[in-house]
């Protein structure tokens, strides 16, 4: 492989470990970003997951099925360190917390990554708890700033988590969305990042702090929603079988982005009944599913769904 990737995906990749109902716990490799990235790249975008995880069984499996989704592993970096782990008790409602002190995702070098990577790139993807755990958070910031200064896009997925509630994240934050121009988030995090107000009022608070980003807003079951140069698109959920709804967001980050890069030209409306089509698919398994480009175009042709539309 030669060419280096269109769409470079930062941040951390764990391993969850889910409560069974018989007590028992599962072992799921993971990670928002990493996910962002397996989806994008299945999409037919290719990707890079710029990130490190341990010399360990549990990095050897997030190493291996990265390299199996087709991803550019010369951006995946290893370490000997501990791993990074989510600890899942319950997922109705969702509990969980993370064990990572000094652990491999922290260790990250974007010095180490391939020459020329960010001449080549298009589109930089930052988010999740990568942004909230130091010393890693402060080195992606810094990527993120130099490559928006050069004119490179940037995404950005809060997915809050209970690590954001610290004053530094909050900063964090208004960086990214003020250098950002394709920004995602759940109606969740609307909750939790502006607390006190209503929907609306929390989405005019993120367009003003992000005056330069197409914003997605993704509600589950209710469908979501683009803003987009002053008109808002919605899209109903697609009517599927839900087995669970893990990996659902990043599904549709990842089929936002890959979208945009591989049919540039189509209108808003078509990038966002993309998404909302690739999570479907994700909550017709069970897991942090990637589907390909002709899954995703397959549902899109057989589903007969109201057509998004301006509001």
């Amino acid at each position: 492989m030669s060419t280096l990737p269109a769409y470079v995906v930062f941040g951390e990749a764990l391993t969850d470990f889910i409560r069974q109902s018989d007590g028992r716990w599962a072992a799921q490799p993971g990670g928002a970003c990493w996910n962002v990235a397996c989806v994008g790249v299945r999409l037919g975008v290719a990707a890079g997951y710029a990130g490190s995880v341990s010399n360990d069984l549990f990095g050897d499996a997030l190493y291996m099925l990265a390299a199996e989704a087709g991803l550019d592993m010369r951006f995946t970096q290893r370490f000997d360190a501990p791993p990074l782990l989510a600890m899942v008790p319950s997922t109705q409602p969702p509990e969980y917390f993370f064990i990572g002190e000094g652990s491999a995702d922290l260790r990250f070098d974007p010095d180490r990554l391939p020459v020329g990577w960010r001449s080549a790139a298009q589109i930089l993807h930052f988010g999740c708890i990568s942004l909230a755990r130091e010393p890693l958070a402060s080195k992606l910031v810094e990527v993120a700033l130099a490559a928006h200064l050069a004119g490179k896009r940037i995404a950005f997925d809060p997915n809050w988590r209970n690590l954001m509630t610290h004053a530094a994240y909050r900063d964090t934050f208004h960086v990214m969305a003020g250098i950002t121009d394709y920004l995602k988030v759940s109606d969740e995090d609307l909750q939790h990042l502006f607390p006190g107000i209503n929907q609306r009022e929390a989405i005019a608070h993120l367009r003003a702090l992000a005056p330069f980003a197409q914003i997605m807003v993704t509600r589950g079951a209710a469908g979501m929603s683009l803003f987009c140069d002053g008109i808002e698109y919605t899209q109903p959920a697609f009517p599927v079988t839900v087995a669970d709804t893990v990996g659902c967001g990043d599904a549709a980050m990842g089929g936002w982005m890959a979208s945009l890069l591989r049919q540039p030209d189509a209108a808003p409306a078509t990038h966002l009944r993309f998404a909302a089509a690739t999570a479907a698919l994700v909550a017709t398994r069970t897991g942090a599913y990637a589907p390909c480009w002709e899954e995703v175009s397959s549902l899109l042709a057989q589903q007969i769904t109201e057509s998004p539309h301006a509001q």
